[in-house]
């Protein structure tokens, strides 16, 4: 078995250097899909792909599907299929009367509201897993810093995608 996280001493970006940090939230992200794909996603009846899109219309509001995939880094066709399979189900549903228009935003449908409910208690058993070596004080400051990153990263897109709706 691999010891993933284990010494990273010899990797050009190790110490506490601003792209060493970069890299850990790269891997944290890249390393959150499973737990979150075993405990949240397969358990829901979803892909992960599917997931995501629930949690980025449940958090952003409407949004259409390349906006979506900006945002998201998921490729265009992957939320194409997926905002499908979703709007098949009836999770996801267009946002008003934008026929004939070429980006067409969708939003979560009543039953899309209730599945995200339905799984939230999921992904609370998952960041009780994840975060349980944090005191509460570590983990409301590990949220705070993660907002201000947040922040930061809408502020770059709508500066380098200003086509995309920030909210």
């Amino acid at each position: 078995m691999g010891q993933i996280g284990k010494d990273t001493s010899h990797h050009p970006w190790s110490g506490e250097s601003p792209s060493g940090l970069l890299v850990d939230l790269l891997k944290l992200a890249s390393l959150i899909n499973a737990p979150m794909r075993e405990g949240v996603a397969d358990p829901a009846g979803l892909s992960r792909t599917e997931l995501q899109i629930l949690l980025g219309l449940a958090g952003e509001g409407s949004l259409a599907g390349h906006d979506l995939s900006e945002v998201m880094g998921l490729a265009p066709m992957n939320v194409s299929r997926a905002l499908a399979a979703l709007s098949e189900q009836g999770m996801v549903e267009p946002d008003g009367d934008h026929a004939g228009r070429r980006r067409k935003p969708m939003q979560l449908s009543e039953s899309g509201r209730a599945k995200v409910s339905e799984f939230l208690p999921d992904m609370d058993g998952v960041a009780g897993m994840l975060f349980a070596g944090l005191s509460d004080a570590e983990r409301a400051s590990l949220q705070r810093l993660v907002r201000k990153v947040i922040a930061r990263m809408s502020d770059w897109m709508g500066e380098h995608h200003p086509e995309i709706p920030r909210r």
